[in-house]
């Protein structure tokens, strides 16, 4: 599998011109959409502190979701290699961007906080390990240049 090449293709489009394009930085909309075949709508915009509509996705909380969803979906391939039977998996993910000079800003660091249950509570050390393991192997959060830190709760049961 060593060298295979995965492509991903979306089209974004904007659709927040009033009128006038981006002649005047307060008059222009944020909104776009985000499209790929065969896939439903995303309904984009810029963060509510940078003029977009807070009822839209901005690209910050797609970020988020993306190494949320990365992780998890690693984690449970190792689990399912190790015979680890997850049966439920929540995760409130954060992340933390700061803005600096120049009209610009990076994240500093995303805190995955899954709370995983899990069929056999003498898997727990196991289960709660591979969470170590599932943010060295996630390719999105092999991806990005700030820490992405997990803090795990693990349950048992149904």
């Amino acid at each position: 599998m060593s060298g295979r090449e995965h492509h991903y293709e979306v089209t974004v489009e904007w659709t927040g011109n009033t009128g006038n394009g981006t002649a005047k930085y307060f008059d222009y909309g944020r909104d776009h959409d985000i499209t790929a075949p065969g896939k439903p709508l995303i309904r984009g915009s810029a963060d509510p502190a940078f003029l977009g509509q807070k009822e839209r996705w901005n690209p910050e909380e797609l970020l988020v979701a993306a190494l949320s969803e990365c992780h998890m979906l690693t984690y449970f391939a190792l689990c399912a290699r190790e015979r680890i039977v997850v049966t439920a998996y929540t995760d409130a993910a954060a992340g933390t961007m700061t803005e600096e000079k120049g009209n610009s800003g990076r994240f500093t660091e995303v805190v995955l906080h899954p709370v995983v249950t899990i069929a056999d509570p003498a898997d727990a050390e196991r289960a709660a390990a591979l969470h170590h393991d599932a943010n060295r192997d996630c390719f999105i959060a092999k991806s990005v240049n700030f820490p992405v830190l997990h803090e795990v709760e693990i349950r048992t049961g149904s």
